[in-house]
């Protein structure tokens, strides 16, 4: 069995890592970037229909200012994030399953939106047109530097879980400045733009059905098993 490389930032790292090694896969936790948050200014609830969460960390990267926000609906990418904002004290939820463009589509049919944004500042642009957005930057992902266990578990055959297109990026830039043989390597991409934007050579590259992190797993596992 290849060893599974989990290269997303804490905490989701140590969650995709119990996921996994309760699958049975030999897994390791070796993240890549640093989750820090941001200073953001606290608009009036009143002025929006409802608070779009597009990511976990959104909500925990948000710090006391999301206390004034709690009494606002809630329109969550997924049921993680959904998760994270149901622990932070939001009450009224509306849930997607996992594709920020499904959910804008299913929110354009409630009727006139403006909704309140809080994201990451690598935050991929989606098509906005049917609602009325206004974005807060909250957080931000600092890259820090890969562990020498990381790159010594790189010299052989490997599978690396892709969380984003900006860590898939980043693992094929190491990859190139460390001189290590992709050829060996295997990646399990959350999406299509992930697996793009982590070029070509690996060994193999497989995409999630689903941008979750349980699919991305399924598809790290399949890699895992193969010879």
């Amino acid at each position: 069995m290849k060893p599974l490389l989990i290269i997303r930032p804490e905490p989701a790292a140590q969650q995709s890592l119990e996921r996994a090694r309760a699958r049975g896969l030999e897994a390791h936790s070796f993240p890549l970037f640093e989750t820090l948050p941001l200073a953001w200014d606290i608009p009036d609830p009143k002025a929006y229909t409802g608070v779009m969460l597009t990511s976990a960390n959104a909500v925990r990267m948000s710090g006391t200012g999301l206390t004034h926000l709690l009494s606002m609906p809630v329109f969550a990418v997924g049921e993680a994030t959904a998760a994270a904002a149901r622990d932070a004290g939001f009450v009224s939820l509306i849930t997607g399953d996992a594709d920020v463009a499904r959910l804008l589509a299913r929110l354009a049919t409630l009727g006139p939106q403006k909704l309140l944004h809080l994201c990451g500042a690598d935050y991929v642009e989606a098509d906005m047109t049917m609602v009325e957005v206004d974005r807060r930057t909250v957080y931000k992902a600092e890259p820090v530097e890969p562990p020498q266990a990381l790159l010594s578990m790189l010299a052989q055959p490997a599978v690396i879980m892709v969380h984003s297109p900006r860590a898939a990026s980043r693992t094929s830039a190491i990859c190139d400045q460390h001189q290590i043989d992709r050829s060996l390597i295997s990646i399990a991409a959350i999406s299509a733009n992930a697996a793009l934007a982590a070029r070509d050579g690996w060994q193999k590259l497989a995409i999630a059905a689903k941008p979750r992190d349980e699919d991305i797993l399924t598809a790290a596992e399949t890699l895992c098993l193969q010879k």
